[in-house]
């Protein structure tokens, strides 16, 4: 591949985290009396949580930040560890990061992103960590906005150097949306229907790894 800069979105890409994630929204629809199974709160991991609330449960803005305020007290004093690296992760990491410049690009909470990446000593292999600075009425409460961030922090230029790796739409969208090519893995929390617009879908994390190195 002719691109140098990787972005690789976190959640559903480089760790498996729906555990904290969907104990700390468990934790906060109980305090409105809703009561969910965790495997039904998987579709919580990705996008911005404002999206999640008001979409999915019909939350106004105030019941969303409300809610917000106990999700993060579960998720960032225990939730935010309870989670993992897919398999193969870190290695495939380790060797494109002699052949590339590898970005992290998340809707996750930038400050909360380097604590995970941190959690599992991953930041020898990025140059840059990137994330959002809320999710609602902010500057980067999108993925197309943490895109964009990522690409001018760094002074990329030539988007056409540049590719977006995620398991979500938003992923995606985003990278169309600055004029980046993607790739959709499918090993994540989204599926072949969240990949319209993809330039490429991957299944596993050595196909990933094969796209750049073979």
């Amino acid at each position: 591949m002719k691109q140098k800069h990787i972005l690789f979105d976190l959640d559903g890409t480089i760790v498996r985290s729906d555990l904290g994630i969907t104990k700390g929204v468990q934790k906060s629809l109980e305090h409105f009396g809703i009561y969910e199974e965790l495997d039904a709160l998987k579709k919580f991991v990705g996008p911005p949580m404002v999206e999640s609330y008001t979409n999915l449960y019909g939350f106004s803005l105030e019941q969303y930040k409300e809610a917000l305020d106990v999700f993060h007290d579960y998720y960032r004093s225990v939730g935010i560890f309870e989670c993992e690296l897919y398999d193969g992760i870190e290695e495939m990491l380790n060797s494109l990061s002699k052949e590339y410049k590898l970005y992290v690009a998340t809707s996750k909470p930038e400050r909360e992103a380097k604590r995970v990446i941190e959690h599992f000593g991953l930041e020898k292999y990025f140059t840059f960590v990137g994330g959002s600075d809320g999710d609602f009425n902010t500057k980067r409460d999108t993925k197309t906005a943490v895109i964009e961030y990522v690409l001018e922090t760094n002074k990329i230029m030539d988007r056409n150097f540049a590719i977006m790796v995620g398991d979500k739409s938003h992923d995606i969208v985003g990278a169309g949306n600055t004029g980046l090519k993607s790739i959709g893995v499918l090993y994540g929390y989204g599926g072949l229907e969240e990949f319209e617009g993809a330039n490429y879908i991957v299944r596993n994390v050595e196909d990933l790894r094969d796209m750049f190195l073979c």
